[in-house]
């Protein structure tokens, strides 16, 4: 594990997603692992909405849930990011079609629901297990990944 850290709301989710952003680069691949309502899309849209916007951009979109489209992809002034939400993917391969491959090699990508890739989540990805904390509007998180993980992010738990 490289660190676990509690949030008492989603102000302190925000907070830790500008922290994490500087961290993540090209080809990155976060599996976000959660209950529903454990708070993936809000990290997410928090994640997001912390890289700089592309020049003349708006710096805070809309971040809906990918739920429905199982991908959104947000141009940001340095770097591409695909959220995807795979909680209704019936078999692995169907990714294929939502441009998982172009994703993993050009894009930061944000997968909700990363079970349902099977066999196609790559190794080196960082996982991210959302959970209840105590009170209504906490949540923990707990970062789990290999050694490059764990020397990138030691500064961010330091």
């Amino acid at each position: 594990m490289i660190g676990e850290i509690v949030f008492a709301d989603e102000n302190e989710t925000r907070e830790f997603a500008r922290k994490l952003a500087p961290f993540l680069q090209e080809g990155d691949v976060l599996a976000l692992d959660g209950d529903l309502g454990a708070g993936k899309t809000a990290f997410s849209r928090a994640l997001i909405n912390a890289f700089p916007a592309i020049e003349g951009g708006e710096q805070i979109e809309e971040v809906p849930s990918p739920t429905f489209t199982l991908v959104q992809i947000y141009d940001r002034a340095e770097q591409q990011i695909w959220h995807f939400d795979l909680y209704r993917l019936e078999d692995p391969e169907e990714a294929y079609e939502l441009g998982i491959e172009e994703a993993f090699s050009e894009g930061i990508s944000l997968i909700e629901w990363p079970d349902r890739l099977g066999f196609l989540m790559p190794r080196g990805h960082l996982q991210v297990k959302l959970s209840y904390g105590q009170g209504e509007t906490a949540r923990a998180l707990k970062f789990l990944g290999g050694p490059k993980w764990q020397e990138r992010l030691t500064p961010l738990f330091a």
